[in-house]
C-alpha cells in the first residue's frame, strides 16, 4: 500500500513539472551507405518553486529527442534556494566554455530580463524578478550551462550560517532580508 502511495505522489510531481524546449537542431552523420539524420534537443525541466534540471539528447524524430531529454533532465534537477519566492539571493556570475552570464537580484515588479534560453531556465525554475545578461557565446548549451553553473554557484543561507556557527536568522537579520526564523530554516 506504501509502494501504490509513493507512485501517486512521484506520478503528480512528474504532471506538475514545466518543461520547455530551447533549441532542436537536425544533426547528420555521414556514413558509408549515405547520411544517417537525426535530431538533437535541449530542454529544460522544473517545477515552478526553485528546482530545475536541463538535458540534450538525440533521436530520429523530433518528439522522441524531446521525451528522451525531459527524461534525462528530471533526473538532473537541483534545488535553488530563492528568495522571498521570487528572485535569487544574490548577485552571481559564471563561465561554461565561452559562455559567460552575469545573474542579478532584482526588485518586486521587475519582470524576467533575460534572453531566450536564460529565460526558459527562469521561468521553470520559478524565478519572478531578475536581470541577466549573456556575454561571449550565443550557444545555447553553453549559456544554459552556464545559467546553471551560476546558479549552482550560489550559496544558501542555511551554509553560510554553518560555516560561520551561527543561526540563519541571524544570517538574513544582518543582511536586511525580512523573513522569519522559521521560513528561513526552510530555504
Amino acid at each position: 500500500m506504501a509502494k501504490a502511495n509513493d507512485n501517486k505522489k512521484r506520478a503528480e510531481q512528474q504532471e506538475q513539472l514545466i518543461e520547455k524546449l530551447v533549441s532542436v537542431r537536425r544533426v547528420t552523420k555521414v556514413v558509408k551507405g549515405g547520411k544517417n539524420m537525426r535530431f538533437s534537443a535541449l530542454v529544460v525541466v522544473g517545477d515552478g518553486k526553485g528546482r530545475a534540471g536541463y538535458a540534450t539528447a538525440k533521436a530520429r524524430e523530433v518528439p522522441d529527442a524531446v521525451k528522451k531529454a525531459c527524461e534525462k533532465a528530471k533526473k538532473t534537477m537541483i534545488r535553488i534556494s530563492l528568495k522571498e519566492g521570487r528572485t535569487i539571493r544574490h548577485d552571481v556570475s559564471a563561465r561554461t566554455n565561452a559562455g559567460h552570464v552575469f545573474l542579478r537580484s532584482a526588485p518586486a515588479g521587475t519582470g524576467v530580463i533575460a534572453g531566450g534560453s536564460m529565460r526558459a531556465v527562469f521561468e521553470t525554475l520559478g524565478l519572478q524578478d531578475v536581470v541577466s545578461k549573456s556575454v561571449g557565446s550565443a550557444n545555447y548549451h553553453n549559456v544554459v550551462r552556464a545559467t546553471f553553473a551560476a546558479l549552482r554557484g550560489m550559496t544558501p543561507p542555511r551554509q553560510i550560517a554553518a560555516k560561520l556557527g551561527k543561526k540563519v536568522s541571524d544570517i538574513l537579520a544582518r543582511r536586511g532580508d525580512n523573513v522569519s526564523a522559521t521560513a528561513a530554516e526552510n530555504s
